[in-house]
């Protein structure tokens, strides 16, 4: 699920912005950007993040908003200032760009604001963690947000893949009925009129009904709606096992549609699959 969160405190004599974003991915990837002086904090910071995120493509930006003093162990690279903001001034004149360059633009870039040897020692992961702590916050109410109007599609489509299921069961007998007497037919038609072996002919038909029998295949793809329906109410991740059920739901519709030998039947087990699919491409959305 995407989402967005940011937390800002004081770290270290200065203040110190957090934002997280994040978006779809199968599982669980983190890429993070940190002033040089707190790089050694990312292992703590990807170990907190993981408790909160079970999978999902985690993008986190930390820098300073306002500098701590030096004596926290932070200086400024003013070489490096010059040179980013003649970058900006030239990419302005280049682009006819609009906008100020301030203090906020000018100090957030990288190797701006530095660390002298060791003072990456000095900040503390207890002192920066009350601030990512906020933004994951923040960031896990959007996608929760996210997450109930996602659950509430889900829910629709498996409205719409049981309704498909329904009509089909009820077609199921009418089916056999009119196979049956297609045989019948067929085989007078062959005998031209003389006598048939209706014991044969009676195992004839229970084999043919054994063929074209759904009635497992339902059972089943109720049974696998059933239990999506209790993962959605779980509070817990379930994008993975709906993954799972989803793939069960497609073998049982798979099934069915080659045995159908019913146009009503194969028009609804193309509505299902179409359904499917759509409730596959949500579930990309879930964690």
């Amino acid at each position: 699920m995407t989402g967005f969160g940011v937390g800002e405190g004081p770290v270290a004599g200065g203040r110190l912005q957090v934002e997280i974003r994040t978006v779809n991915h199968r599982f669980f990837n983190l890429s993070a950007r940190l002033p040089a002086e707190l790089g050694a904090l990312e292992g703590p910071l990807r170990d907190l993040l993981r408790q909160d995120f079970d999978r999902g493509h985690l993008a986190v930006a930390v820098r300073w908003i306002e500098p701590p003093a030096s004596g926290a162990g932070v200086s400024l690279n003013l070489d490096r200032a010059r040179a980013v903001v003649a970058t900006f001034r030239e990419l302005q004149a280049t682009l006819g760009l609009a906008g100020e360059i301030d203090l906020a633009l000018v100090a957030r870039q990288p190797d701006v604001l530095v660390a002298p040897a060791g003072g990456a020692s000095q900040v503390a992961w207890a002192d920066v963690e009350p601030v990512v702590v906020a933004a994951v916050t923040e960031c896990r109410a959007a996608r929760r947000r996210e997450g109930e109007a996602l659950v509430a599609e889900v829910r629709h489509r498996l409205d719409l893949m049981e309704r498909a299921a329904e009509t089909i069961a009820a077609q199921a007998p009418r089916r056999l009925g009119r196979e049956r007497d297609r045989l019948r037919a067929a085989v007078r038609d062959l005998l031209d009129g003389r006598g048939a072996n209706e014991e044969r002919l009676e195992l004839e038909l229970a084999l043919l009904a054994d063929r074209l029998d759904i009635t497992e295949e339902l059972v089943r793809f109720g049974a696998h709606v059933r239990a999506c329906r209790e993962a959605l109410a779980a509070d817990r991740p379930v994008g993975k096992q709906l993954g799972f059920l989803a793939q069960e739901l497609g073998r049982e519709v798979n099934t069915i549609g080659s045995k159908a030998n019913d146009p009503v039947i194969t028009q609804e087990v193309i509505a299902l699959k179409g359904e499917l699919e759509k409730f596959r491409e949500q579930l990309e959305n879930l964690e």
